[in-house]
């Protein structure tokens, strides 16, 4: 999809801003003409900024030479669009693809870039492709390969929907194909097989009987889980099958490394034939940092733990602290009724705005 996209107001009402984003689809892959109009409208809105551009990804900054540097992160693809494009309001509501996961957060920090030429603390704004498809594409990955030193800060806070609240740190998580293995024969001279899916009630039996840790960490309680996700066996209607395999996905907290991960796994599942065929680290949640205590403040609001994997992992692996906050709602997201509540798009602005402003 070839997409041209309209000038951008950054300093309009964010509200009115989240759905001019909204209204330039940006599925992932297909961000360059939302990149675009943001490029264009900070290089023409915001003087004060220094802006480059990396692929479908748009950064800038402020060089102020203070005493700390924030960075705000907001991913600008989509899930496909579902019928719900472009935008529409109905009273408090804004609805469109994209609205709460994550374009009202988008819409907060370049409203921010903009308004806000002089800040407390030097400010980074990234705005980036692909994270909603597979890892290796994320634009975060290739700005660090490129663009190492515009990741710098002393706190980055990513725009993703956390409905106003202050989600610290992240899960990781793990996935695995664990393999049993059997004797192919035909079904109605079952004793001359072995069953490898009847093998795989073991492995099942496990997951079943599983109790997962609860672990707290700087207040934030963190919930592991570990779950079969997928079942896949058999060979045909009369063919005792000769091999199966369940998939896994350990969501685990972030005081476990991947390595230790993936040795609980093994541990679980012993003696069975396991397979990693995904992972990624979880994010402690770094709420020591000076800075992340400022924004704390800022919020009023006390931390909880973020259930799911999220790019705070990619700042924590390079030692910044990182936090989740942004208007949407988690449980909306990639939903055909996506929508966002505007109150929380203009209280996430006037936090934003305070923090950088005051610092309390």
């Amino acid at each position: 999809m070839t997409t041209t996209a309209p000038a951008l107001d950054l300093t309009a009402d964010p509200v009115e801003l989240t759905a001019a984003l909204v209204d330039v689809p940006s599925v992932s892959g297909d961000e360059g003409a939302l990149a675009d109009a943001i490029e264009r409208a900070l290089r023409a809105q915001a003087p004060h900024l220094e802006v480059v551009r990396s692929g479908a990804s748009v950064l800038a900054r402020t060089n102020l030479g203070r005493a700390r540097r924030v960075l705000l992160a907001g991913h600008i693809d989509t899930v496909p669009i579902a019928d719900n494009v472009p935008s529409r309001r109905e009273g408090d509501l804004l609805y469109g693809c994209g609205t709460s996961d994550m374009k009202a957060g988008d819409a907060v920090i370049a409203h921010l870039a903009a308004t806000l030429p002089d800040p407390r603390h030097d400010l980074t704004v990234v705005f980036y492709d692909c994270e909603e498809i597979e890892a290796a594409r994320n634009g975060l990955g290739r700005i660090e390969r490129e663009l190492r030193g515009w990741l710098d800060a002393d706190l980055a806070i990513l725009g993703e929907p956390t409905e106003g609240l202050v989600e610290a740190g992240c899960q990781g998580t793990l996935r695995a194909e664990v393999r049993t293995r059997g004797r192919r024969a035909h079904s109605a001279r079952s004793w001359l097989g072995d069953n490898a899916i009847h093998r795989a009630g073991e492995v099942l039996a496990r997951l079943a009987a599983y109790r997962p840790r609860r672990v707290d960490i700087d207040g934030c309680e963190y919930r592991e889980g570990l779950q079969a996700v997928k079942v896949a066996g058999g060979v045909a209607g009369n063919v005792v099958p000769d091999e199966c395999v369940v998939t896994v996905n350990f969501r685990f907290a972030p005081d476990r490394g991947a390595e230790q991960a993936v040795a609980h796994v093994r541990e679980v599942l012993d003696g069975f034939d396991v397979e990693v065929t995904d992972l990624s680290p979880g994010a402690l949640p770094g709420l020591g940092a000076p800075a992340a205590q400022e924004f704390l403040a800022a919020t009023g609001a006390s931390p909880r733990a973020k259930y799911g994997w999220t790019d705070v992992s990619r700042f924590a692996a390079l030692g910044i602290p990182a936090v989740n906050y942004g208007p949407g709602d988690p449980n909306l997201a990639h939903t055909r009724e996506e929508h966002v509540d505007v109150s929380r798009i203009r209280e996430a602005a006037d936090v934003l705005r305070r923090f950088l402003r005051t610092g309390s």
